[in-house]
């Protein structure tokens, strides 16, 4: 039985009328994206064709999911909304809070004592307020949504950047910042600007070391880490049929590192059958009922050039196993010959120290079966690992079923370390080193989906690299990046050579999945007399107090930074030792931008502090202009806030007094994020205009009384010698957004309206 299925049963209710009064709006057939947009229209069946990339619209998500990290903030912000319970089924995840470690008994155990406070709050407050609550342990947000939540033809939001992972299921799920989610939380529609369309035709069959994470690895190839931004990604095809659910969901989950506001697949036989085996019969038969509008017309895939804005195809029956990184996600290489002649040439390091397989997108069931079989061969030939294992479950439903089928047992076998089903290296919650700043030059390879720098274990030596679980299985066996397990031999015990054959592995588990204790928690039906309460004292947790407007003549700012190159959401606001402040704004501001390199001296966390003439820390530099009454300006590069959905990247340097943010281009959920907080988050209208600003310059606005949509803002730039530039920067904000920015944030407006 489905959680919420009368919910479901409602969208598809509706979903016939509303898609065909759309297709006549339109006046053309509709992709899967559009079909789902279209039947979340705030306002109900559309008398308008919105155009891609231009037209903002207000949305009605069927549903929220949160993890522990983001959903502090998320949720200290709903509280001050004045509602008494949520307004759509809402979930809240615990799998960032633990650390990987000694394994999982005692990391669970460890996370369960020093983070109780964040734990017993989220609890009481999803309590208090409706919320589907997942106790620590019980999985990887993502896949336990996959396995309870996710439909098709749904829309869902969630508070982490991963949350497209449900597009497996044929969903348009899209990543957002916790204000937005506490908006929808609130009653209120959600606002984005409608997507363009990006079509993937997935032509013959994956075979041999190939897998599904392989497609997603060759398009961040492709399209690159910013190749997607504003656009929804639909693959199709007869190869996209021939794909298990959570392959799909893989492929889709990974979407996120080529900026796409979400990845998605039509209905199919594979995703029907994986809702039966998760036990929701209910929602395939549901499904099966409306199985034509829950997938694209028949004339956009056969013509589909003519109907999306981007068309990429690849061959199956061609694609090579991929190697992606170091550093990006998009750095892809075929593995083997080319990889090693890459390694080779940029230095990379060719002994492998560790292989992990896991976190939100590749912790299926199927994933670990694929992986299992390289093991067992490695058991049955006689080889042993010559690097060290981790294995991340995604699920207590996946960790019990494969524990009950032996594929653990398997790992176990080459000495494999047994992680809680939750992030742990994949978000930095790794505790490799004691020094991790001070830490070797390595290289590691991960079934994850992002590789930074020091993204998994908080060492800037480390490069990680990216690939499917069956090959990251062979790779950490071999030892070796250069290892091609296609041609490749290893010596046995015996002095042997051997080679591995080709993975195999089952889309679902033969006889059923099975749990004990999933780790769920349902709210109480009148949550009303739970009491909440914060310490005043908590290092991890504050209340919130509302952000005051920014004036509309800001004047005599000051550069915080200029901040050189990639700076992502792990720059801004890092993660790792960090999460434990996630629900203490204060606490965590001290983090800010210390990732970030400084343009003028090419260090990170050094900047000038105009004030004095010193250089010292981000934070304490924005702190000093703060308490003098000085705005700061925060300048940057392309793809601006790319990664993670972390709105405490907009909200720290908000609680800093930065006033604006002004960068060649945004990451959208970044972007949104500033927006939401009342912040100015404003692009060069040259992006040559970068070069002219200079350490000790000294900013004001002109014309920010006359703050308008589609009207361009003045910024005058004084520099030290006295002489001036005036300069045109573009924004995207429309009134709604214009009315967040003159109320202080777009939780003032909701308080506001809700008195």
């Amino acid at each position: 039985m489905a959680f919420d299925i009368e919910m479901i049963k409602e969208v598809y209710a509706r979903m016939a009328d509303r898609v065909d009064t759309a297709r006549g709006v339109v006046g053309k057939p509709l992709t899967l994206a559009e079909k789902i947009l279209y039947n979340h229209l705030w306002d109900g069946s559309t008398k308008t064709a919105f155009k891609r990339g231009e037209d903002y619209v207000d949305f009605a998500p069927d549903r929220i999911a949160c993890q522990d990290a983001t959903a502090q903030m998320a949720l200290l912000q709903f509280m001050q909304a004045g509602k008494k319970q949520v307004a759509v089924p809402t979930t809240v995840h615990c799998d960032h809070l633990i650390q990987a470690k000694s394994g999982a008994a005692e990391d669970l155990k460890f996370a369960n004592k020093t983070s109780a406070e964040v734990f017993d709050f989220l609890s009481s407050v999803s309590n208090k307020y409706g919320i589907g609550f997942w106790k620590p342990g019980a999985g990887i947000i993502h896949q336990v949504v996959l396995e309870n939540y996710a439909f098709p033809g749904g829309m869902m939001i969630g508070t982490d950047s991963h949350t497209v992972n449900a597009g497996g299921l044929g969903m348009v799920a899209i990543g957002v910042g916790g204000a937005d989610a506490v908006d929808v939380m609130a009653g209120m529609a959600w606002e984005l600007k409608f997507p363009k369309l990006i079509g993937v035709k997935l032509t013959g069959k994956l075979s041999g070391w190939a897998a599904p994470k392989d497609v997603i690895l060759k398009v961040a190839g492709i399209l690159t880490v910013k190749g997607g931004t504003g656009a929804i990604v639909e693959y199709f095809g007869e190869g996209a049929k021939s794909m298990s659910a959570t392959g799909k969901g893989t492929i889709c989950n990974m979407g996120a590192e080529i900026g796409a506001t979400t990845s998605t697949f039509g209905y199919d036989a594979s995703i029907e059958r994986y809702l039966r085996a998760t036990d929701r019969n209910d929602v395939a038969d549901a499904a099966n009922a409306v199985a034509a509008h829950l997938t694209g017309d028949a004339e956009v895939y056969q013509n589909p050039e003519q109907y999306f804005d981007q068309v990429i195809e690849i061959n199956l029956d061609e694609l090579k196993p991929h190697v992606n990184g170091p550093f990006s996600p998009d750095l892809a290489t075929e593995a083997g010959v080319d990889l090693t002649e890459k390694a080779t040439s940029n230095d990379w390091p060719l002994n492998v120290e560790w292989g992990l397989i896991g976190s939100c997108t590749n912790s299926s069931y199927e994933d670990l079966s694929r992986a299992a079989s390289i093991a067992q061969q490695a058991v049955d030939k006689g080889i042993e690992a010559k690097a060290d294992f981790g294995i991340n479950p995604g699920s207590e439903q996946v960790r019990y079923t494969a524990d009950r089928d032996g594929l653990l047992g398997t790992f176990e076998a080459l000495g494999a370390k047994i992680f809680t089903n939750a992030c742990g290296p994949c978000i930095g919650q790794w505790a490799r080193y004691s020094d991790p700043k001070n830490a070797p030059k390595n290289s590691i390879i991960h079934s994850f989906n992002r590789n930074f720098a020091k993204r998994a274990d908080g060492n800037p030596n480390t490069h990680a690299f990216v690939a499917s679980p069956e090959l990251v299985a062979a790779i950490t066996i071999s030892g070796r990046l250069d290892f091609d397990p296609t041609k490749d031999t290893l010596l046995n015990k015996n002095g042997e050579e051997v080679m591995f054959d080709e993975p195999t592995g089952d889309e679902l588990p033969k006889n059923g999945f099975a749990v004990e204790d999933a780790g769920f928690q349902a709210p109480l039906a009148d949550g009303s007399a739970v009491n909440v309460s914060v310490s005043e004292s908590s290092e991890r947790l504050q209340l919130l107090t509302p952000f005051k407007p920014l004036a509309t003549d800001i004047k005599g700012a000051k550069l915080l930074i200029k901040a050189f190159g990639k700076c992502t959401t792990d720059h801004i606001s890092m993660a790792g030792p960090w999460l434990r402040f996630r629900g203490h704004l204060d606490n965590i501001s001290n983090n800010c931008l210390i990732g970030a390199v400084n343009a003028f001296n090419q260090k990170t966390d050094l900047v000038k502090n105009q004030l004095t003439g010193d250089y010292g820390a981000v934070p304490a530099t924005a702190r000093a202009y703060k308490a003098a009454g000085v705005s700061s300006i925060v300048v940057g590069d392309h793809n601006y806030g790319e990664g993670s959905s972390r709105e405490h990247a907009a909200m720290e340097p908000r609680h800093l007094g930065v006033a604006a943010v002004i960068v060649k281009s945004f990451a959208r959920i970044h972007e949104t994020n500033l927006k939401k907080q009342g912040m100015l988050g404003l692009t060069f209208a040259k992006e040559s205009d970068y070069d002219l600003i200079q350490e000790d310059d000294t900013f004001a606005f002109s014309d920010l009384v006359d703050f308008a949509p589609g009207k361009q803002l003045t910024l005058d730039i004084v520099h030290a010698d006295g002489t001036t530039d005036a300069i045109k920067l573009n924004h995207t904000y429309n009134a709604s957004q214009i009315a967040w920015f003159h109320e202080g944030s777009a939780l003032n407006l909701i308080k506001k309206q809700n008195a």
